[in-house]
């Protein structure tokens, strides 16, 4: 059972840059896609970014492409997302998420796609 634990999230100004983290137990994560979905209240969970277990393959969804920058470190068993320039559309929980396959370079931007998930780390941003 992989478990995942985010960091880094808070109360933060529009057009201010942030980091989250996401750290895992299991040293198998290593193999593993890895995404970060967000989700508001009253909303459904949305997809943010995702990246291949090598690092060669990232996807961004629409509202923070450009902004947004997703990126591993196996030897640390952690992802990252980098947020810049925020905006008031960015506050939710964000959620990390593990595929659970081994080796796995096809990335998805579904929730379907991946077996494990984290607790989440509030982001807030105000205006």
């Amino acid at each position: 059972q992989v478990q995942l634990v985010e960091s880094g999230g808070g109360l933060v100004q529009a057009g201010a840059s942030l980091r989250l983290s996401c750290a895992a137990s299991e040293p198998a994560f290593k193999t593993y896609a890895l995404a970060w979905f967000r989700q508001a209240p009253e909303k459904e969970r949305e997809f943010v970014a995702a990246i291949s277990y090598n690092g060669g393959k990232t996807i961004y969804g629409d509202s923070v492409d450009g902004r947004f920058t997703i990126s591993r470190n196996n030897a640390k068993n952690t992802v990252y997302l980098e947020m810049n320039s925020v905006k008031p559309e960015d506050t939710a929980v964000y959620y990390c998420a593990a595929d659970g396959i081994e080796s796995s370079i096809v990335v998805f931007p579904y929730t379907m796609g991946y077996q494990y998930w984290g607790q989440g780390t509030q982001v807030t941003v105000s205006s």
